[in-house]
């Protein structure tokens, strides 16, 4: 089966300041800012919603299509994804643009200040649907170019593919009409309880209410689970606990990738959450989006032993 991933490609670019920011930022002087902060050491990072993606469900045996852009130092990502198996035929590269770059300081009490660089992600990925088996495709929106998401959502409807829609961090560029389309054109929402609020603000509607112009919403709560709503109402699913957890980063594109292979698998809807909320556990365990890791049979291991 097919298994379009359309999003982002970008490096996360994290840097630590053995300080704190507020010893630093007068509160009289908000309005005439210029600090600089010394840094203890800078990690690059492979990121991006859909090479996240891409790499959970590589972790669980499939070889994904990255529809994304990327800048003209893709390089070290395309040596990355040949090394976990993701081809990259799909990816357009860009090259009088930079790949998406997030640069993150983090302070000694966790503050953060992010400058957030869209580079070739402003350019969309002409993706070409023509030679694909609608019947044997499935397709992922994850947050990216906002003219792709648009439009992928609208093909994926009109061609009869298996289409998510995932807004997240895009959700405050959406115009509220815009919005409620691509719902409606989409088989699957998934996004975070903070998300659905959104949404529900931004489109005037209920959760209710949206629910009945989608087949079915994943709702994903951190530490509390998820909700499953259906036309037969909504399920719980509790979350697969991790006493280790350090960083909550990527759990959520961690989280769709075993969702989508549970529906690559033809599994029950519950049980595809579930799926992801194992495949959310690994990467809660680890500092950055692409650094967990687990064999299938730990996976397979865990999802017994969590859910039977």
């Amino acid at each position: 089966m097919d298994i379009l991933v359309s999003g982002s490609m970008a490096y996360d670019r994290i840097m630590d300041f053995d300080g704190k920011f507020s010893q630093h930022i007068l509160p009289d002087q908000l309005d005439n800012i210029n600090v600089s902060f010394t840094v203890n050491s800078l990690t690059e990072n492979f990121g991006g919603t859909a090479g996240n993606i891409a790499y959970s469900l590589s972790l669980l045996g499939e070889k994904p299509r990255i529809v994304a852009t990327i800048g003209q130092d893709y390089h070290r990502y395309f040596e990355w994804l040949k090394q976990i198996g993701v081809p990259t035929d799909d990816i357009r590269v860009v090259e009088d643009e930079l790949t998406a770059g997030a640069y993150i300081t983090t302070d000694t009490q966790s503050n953060q200040i992010t400058g957030f660089n869209p580079g070739a992600m402003k350019q969309q990925a002409r993706f070409a649907f023509d030679s694909l088996d609608p019947k044997d495709c499935l397709a992922i929106v994850a947050p990216g170019n906002l003219q792709d998401m648009a439009e992928y959502t609208a093909e994926h409807q009109r061609r009869g593919i298996f289409s998510i829609f995932d807004p997240g961090q895009s959700l405050p560029a959406w115009e509220p009409a815009a919005l409620a389309k691509c719902i409606s054109q989409s088989r699957m929402l998934v996004c975070n309880d903070y998300e659905m609020e959104m949404i529900s603000n931004s489109t005037g509607m209920t959760r209710e209410e949206v629910a009945k112009t989608v087949d079915t919403i994943v709702v994903t709560k951190g530490g509390d689970g998820c909700d499953l709503l259906t036309s037969n109402g909504t399920v719980g699913i509790p979350v697969v606990p991790a006493d280790d957890a350090v960083d909550p980063t990527g759990a959520g594109d961690a989280f769709r990738g075993g969702l989508i292979k549970g529906l690559v698998q033809g599994q029950p809807m519950e049980r595809a959450v579930q799926m992801g909320n194992v495949a959310g556990h690994y990467a809660v365990r680890k500092w950055g989006t692409q650094q967990y890791s687990f064999t299938m049979d730990e996976f397979n291991s865990k999802l017994q032993q969590s859910f039977g």
